[in-house]
């Protein structure tokens, strides 16, 4: 018999993840070292674009709720495009369909996992960034595992995949590498509500890295 169950409703957490699709979270900070080494250097006008999509974000979000379209539209896509995400070599998919299996020993029941990854970056066949971006009324606790067992969909074998997940105020990254052992890791979380900083800054850093990364490939 093969169940056939949402993804975004049936795994909950990242030890559901480990066990039901053999992935294992890495120890040393050295597996994800792209989001805090190397990291290029922001124009002056850079900058200023995500000092503005700070503040427009901060003003909605005093104004009240701001849906997942919204925090798309305001936070998300101006970044993407500022990491040339949307230019050549790059191919960008909305809704992509994922498909995982597992199969539990004790009773060798095939259980099919399905769900839609709200925004993919391809690159020559390979997935480059996977994106799942929320409303503010989530956590960004609650779509980690998702995200992470999308990415386990990835055809990449010896190159990374890579995930951002954010509900506009906060956001984290996330790297898979598949092997004899599948591992993950994530990033610091990034807040715009830091008063000191803007984060964003940071967000658009480790994006370009990772945008440069495959186009070197």
């Amino acid at each position: 018999m093969v169940r056939i169950l949402a993804i975004s409703k049936y795994v909950n957490s990242l030890l559901e993840v480990e066990t039901k699709f053999s992935a294992q979270q890495a120890i040393s900070d050295r597996f994800f070292n792209e989001w805090y080494e190397d990291l290029p250097e922001l124009t002056e006008a850079e900058k200023e674009r995500c000092d503005l999509l700070k503040e427009r974000y901060l003003y909605h979000r005093h104004h009240g709720h701001i849906s997942e379209g919204l925090v798309n539209q305001i936070a998300i896509a101006p970044l993407l495009e500022m990491a040339s995400f949307y230019d050549p070599p790059f191919d960008i998919r909305a809704e992509y369909p994922v498909q995982i299996e597992s199969v539990d020993i004790d009773d060798n029941e095939e259980t099919i996992y399905q769900g839609r990854i709200d925004t993919l970056v391809i690159h020559k066949k390979l997935w480059v960034l996977v994106i799942e971006s929320k409303g503010q009324a989530f956590s960004i606790e609650s779509v980690m595992a998702q995200a992470l067992t999308y990415m386990l969909d990835s055809p990449n074998q010896s190159q990374p995949t890579y995930g951002f997940i954010s509900n506009g105020g906060f956001s984290i990254f996330l790297k898979v590498l598949k092997g004899e052992i599948t591992q993950y890791q994530f990033s610091n979380d990034f807040s715009l509500y830091n008063r000191k900083t803007n984060e964003l800054c940071s967000v658009l850093m480790i994006l370009k890295k990772i945008s440069k990364l495959f186009q070197q490939t």
